[in-house]
């Protein structure tokens, strides 16, 4: 007996056509022939994997990434203790440099080691360090600090509050952490880099890009409370750090006055 042949389908004019094709060809699929283009497309297709781990696993990729990488740069904005904060800092695992703007009065910090520097104009040491009030240095004082590498002493309690900023690990501890119940919240790109993006209690405990090419590294941060936005890049890429000429530096002594 002669095998039936199967039912024509007739291909409709105009706007549906192409939509219509498809919906043809993909139809031919019963008869045993697998196609490529009739399933979704998976968004994690020729990626590092993580997207399809849960999202605490992601998290836990993320920071071990971060972690293990030698340098970075951090940039965007923190809010803490009432004021926000806009970072662009280098860092890597025997310090950092970069600036930091608070309150309009920006300054640069530049960590070696142990040994932390602090760059600014006149009129931020004289209003006590950016902190917007009248700082106990004196105008002369302010204006013999102004414009050079300020060696900040390890007792002073300015060293504790800038040296954070140039501190990967603790910087990135005290960042890298989503709060509340984690959960996936679709795919996304960034920087033309591709990302999954994990969340914590549905993005009111922080919102994280993780690359989804290469190493799971974190690529940009929303902070839970609307505590600032932050982008990281640079993951690996090593910068050279030095301590400035003797002609450029002052050494004020055991305490700064913005202490």
């Amino acid at each position: 007996m002669r095998e039936a042949a199967p039912p024509v389908t007739r291909i409709p004019q105009g706007r549906n056509r192409s939509a219509a094709l498809v919906s043809a060809i993909c139809a031919l699929a019963v008869t045993g022939t697998v196609l490529t283009g009739c399933s979704k497309e998976d968004p994690n297709e020729g990626t590092n994997g993580v997207g399809r781990l849960p999202a605490a696993k992601i998290q836990a990729k993320t920071r071990t990434a971060a972690e293990s990488a030698g340098a970075v740069r951090v940039h965007g904005n923190v809010v803490s203790g009432g004021r926000t904060y806009a970072l662009d800092m280098r860092l890597k695992e025997d310090g950092g440099e970069g600036s930091v703007t608070a309150e309009g009065a920006t300054f640069r910090l530049l960590r070696v080691g142990e040994q932390l520097f602090v760059k600014a104009d006149a009129e931020f040491w004289s209003h006590g360090g950016g902190q917007g009030e009248k700082g106990e240095g004196d105008a002369a004082a302010a204006s013999k600090l102004g414009g050079k590498f300020v060696k900040v002493p390890q007792g002073d309690p300015s060293y504790k509050k800038f040296s954070g900023f140039t501190d990967k690990g603790i910087l990135l501890d005290g960042l890298l952490t989503l709060h509340g119940t984690l959960a996936t919240d679709g795919h996304d790109e960034q920087a033309g880099i591709r990302t999954i993006r994990i969340t914590g209690d549905k993005g009111s405990g922080g919102t994280l890009e993780v690359s989804l090419e290469g190493k799971p590294y974190p690529l940009r941060l929303e902070r839970a409370g609307s505590a600032g936005v932050l982008t990281f890049s640079a993951w690996g890429e090593d910068f050279s750090l030095r301590e400035p000429e003797r002609n450029e530096t002052v050494d004020y002594g055991k305490q700064l006055p913005a202490s």
